[in-house]
């Protein structure tokens, strides 16, 4: 009786929402919770407040699935003004306007293009990375010194959309966690210029794109063997321990299990099975 009523109770709904400009991530979330009535959601990759575009949001139960779910690589449409100096990389924290000259289109297009690949660089102090239990944005608000360690991005493709002083409008698909403010500096350095991130949209997140809040199939988009299941649904739903023979794959690693109603994630490790997230109701199209 109590799953019957969790079950009717529970919303369970993965979408991708369009964070709009100058609101944080979890403010944002809060207004798609209200939206849909329902407390109990997360989202996935967080945008700066002055960045837009592709979220990521789970609600219930599917909000356990993040972790499983594919999410890159990611892409972003975004804008340098050159001339502009920030402590932030956008245009959150300006500090300074110029005048700058004009820089040759083609060696712009040639420099974006040249940055494909492996680079190692800093992050911005002003991000979420952790410096002693503290976010860098936090002590670099108060002023204090941050230093953090250098990181790599992964960029798997660059695209030149136009420049039209004193603005380079550019695409860039980057590995999870890169931060676009970081790949701009290393453009600008490249051209010999100063300038700052003027606009920046996520246009997507792997698979994930905006589509006026569809509501997405989870097991779509979970990267994951599906391993046959032999046994009852009943013992998915009470959480009873699974033998190694009532699956068909009995090697090591994580896989999808799937009945009528259900799927779950499970980790074979040395012929003992156990849940990563267990009675996962099914998407119903």
């Amino acid at each position: 009786m109590q799953v019957r009523f969790y079950e009717k109770e529970q919303i369970n709904k993965l979408l991708v929402v369009n964070k709009p400009i100058f609101i944080s991530s979890n403010s944002y979330l809060n207004r798609i919770k209200r939206k849909f009535k329902n407390k109990k959601a997360g989202f996935s990759g967080t945008l700066d407040p002055f960045a837009k575009g592709c979220l990521i949001v789970a609600f219930g139960q599917y909000a356990k699935l993040f972790k499983y779910i594919s999410k890159t690589p990611k892409t972003y449409k975004a804008v340098i003004w050159l001339g502009i100096q920030s402590e932030s990389f956008d245009i959150e924290q300006i500090i300074d306007i110029s005048l700058v000259d004009n820089v040759d289109e083609k060696k712009i297009i040639h420099e974006l293009n040249s940055l494909n690949g492996r680079i190692e660089y800093t992050p911005p102090k002003f991000s979420a990375k952790k410096v002693d239990g503290k976010r860098a944005y936090e002590l670099a608000r108060n002023g204090e010194e941050v230093e953090l360690s250098k990181t790599t991005m992964n960029v798997y493709n660059t695209k030149f959309i136009s420049y039209r002083h004193p603005f380079i409008t550019f695409e860039v698909t980057v590995s999870e966690g890169t931060y676009v403010r970081s790949f701009a500096q290393i453009l600008l350095e490249k051209l010999n210029r100063v300038g700052t991130l003027s606009y920046l949209e996520r246009l997507n997140e792997g698979k994930f794109f905006f589509e006026n809040e569809k509501e997405l199939d989870p097991l779509d988009y979970i990267d994951l063997p599906i391993n046959k299941y032999f046994g009852t649904q009943e013992w998915l739903v009470q959480g009873k321990k699974i033998g190694i023979d009532y699956v068909e794959k009995k090697e090591n690693g994580k896989y999808l299990i799937i009945t009528e109603n259900y799927f779950s994630i499970i980790e074979i490790i040395d012929g003992e099975i156990k849940y990563l997230v267990n009675r996962v109701p099914k998407y119903e199209k």
